[in-house]
């Protein structure tokens, strides 16, 4: 992703990782749709109801493993392949601790947990059997966003998309047998989900063994290092607390939800299904930044970076014209994807959800341009920030328009997080960029 047109480098770079979360979530809507048709409307909320919490956990996780990825993409920018190699070697070491430390404590504190989020009586035991088999996944999520960031590091982004699209077929697949043909209701949700990212990050693991053996530490490579560990927690552990911190935020608006009763549950995991298929977008033309300014800097190449975030931009804003059009006409459409026509309560929230985020798409697009580009220079500190913003907008949200405006004001709660932290990254990113060319000039 150092030579030729950025536009061009980063569509090509992106689109496999557009293709293969458009994919995750898609299982994702499979798994919510079957729950909410086959089963009922309180099934579906139990399938949403700790959605937020996950988002926590997972995000911690998921980010983490991005973070480690990055000095690993400097490296081979820079063309120091042992460099490389050795802290992909003390990566592993680090994931391994995580997957194990954090599967543990979230498996205790599985039921705290919920009664934390203020999940309805109702829903409460099948919405404990749901999270603690996501908790189960936990050490293959981490494996796959690990392996699938080495690969990506190396500007490779469509194998693990391959790898994402066998694990969504066989996600849909369990689906269908667990749920339809067993009846096992919730709990088989969960273990499907559980089987296919176990499946996910052995491919991804098989593929760098056999084919990517650049990557494989030999010999004084695999030596533990203080220093690379350091510097991989240092790019990884921000960037895994930025999303836990916009979690926190998350949580206190699902908690506010979910304080309103089971139909407006129901009403957000229908939203926040369809919504995140839109939104993967954003998020994954941020990841390709993330490599993209990780490359570039490794490369002493200030001009493209510039010229990235430029073209970035761009493609953010025509694909936020194509969802304008399919968003506002559609959406009640979409939501009966969930549930009966008849549920119509459900159908009408859950579409107010989509259409008021909607419009502010451009805000969430600015926003993870701009966070993954910082996150990719080597200061994923400072893009932590943007996620305390998210955080303390969501809590405001929660606590004083979800009072007063009722659903309406959950609906405003992603909106006002999103502007918040773009208040912080866009000042934050220009300054940053104009001391990083001071200091490549000068070297």
């Amino acid at each position: 992703m150092t030579v030729g047109a950025p536009t061009r480098g980063i569509l090509r770079f992106a689109l496999p990782l557009i293709l293969g979360y458009i994919l995750q979530q898609m299982y994702l809507v499979i798994d919510a749709a079957i729950v909410g048709r086959w089963i009922g409307v309180s099934a579906l909320a139990a399938v949403g109801a700790s959605a937020s919490v996950m988002f926590l956990v997972m995000g911690f996780c998921n980010g983490s493993c991005a973070g480690f990825a990055i000095p690993i993409a400097q490296a081979f920018g820079a063309k120091d392949y042992g460099k490389m190699r050795a802290y992909v070697s003390n990566a592993l070491r680090i994931a391994a601790v995580f997957a194990v430390v954090i599967t543990l404590l979230s498996c205790i504190l599985c039921s705290r947990i919920l009664a934390i989020v203020n999940t309805p009586h109702d829903i409460f035991a099948d919405a404990r059997t749901f999270l603690m088999l996501q908790f189960l996944a936990i050490p293959f999520t981490i494996a796959y966003n690990l392996f699938s960031g080495f690969i990506r590091a190396l500007g490779n982004s469509k194998q693990p998309f391959y790898f994402l699209i066998f694990s969504s077929l066989l996600n849909i697949l369990l689906d269908v047998i667990l749920i339809l043909g067993l009846g096992w209701g919730v709990m088989g949700a969960g273990v499907a989900t559980l089987l296919s990212q176990g499946f996910a990050s052995l491919l991804c693991w098989m593929y760098i063994r056999r084919e990517m053996q650049l990557l494989i530490p030999q010999g004084e490579e695999r030596r533990y290092d203080n220093k690379k560990i350091s510097i991989l927690l240092n790019n990884g552990v921000p960037m895994g607390l930025q999303f836990s911190i916009t979690g926190i935020g998350i949580i206190m608006l699902q908690s506010a939800n979910n304080a309103l009763g089971t139909v407006y549950v129901a009403s957000f995991t229908a939203a926040m299904r369809i919504k995140y298929l839109f939104t993967c977008v954003f998020e994954n033309i941020g990841v390709a930044m993330a490599t993209y300014c990780g490359q570039n800097i490794g490369a002493r190449k200030m001009a493209r970076i510039r010229l990235g975030i430029i073209a970035a931009v761009k493609i953010m804003m025509v694909y936020f014209v194509l969802t304008i059009a399919v968003v506002y006409p559609f959406a009640d459409e979409m939501m009966t994807l969930f549930v009966n026509s008849g549920e119509q309560a459900v159908i009408n929230h859950a579409a107010l959800f989509m259409r008021v985020a909607n419009y502010f798409y451009p805000a969430l697009g600015l926003l993870t341009i701009l966070r993954y580009s910082i996150q990719g220079l080597g200061y994923s500190n400072l893009s932590m920030l943007s996620g305390v913003m998210e955080m303390i907008a969501r809590c405001g949200v929660s606590l004083w328009l979800v009072p007063a405006l009722g659903f309406l004001g959950v609906c405003l709660g992603d909106p006002v997080a999103w502007i918040a932290a773009d208040m912080f990254l866009i000042p934050a990113f220009i300054l940053l960029f104009k001391h990083l060319r001071k200091v490549v000039s000068l070297a």
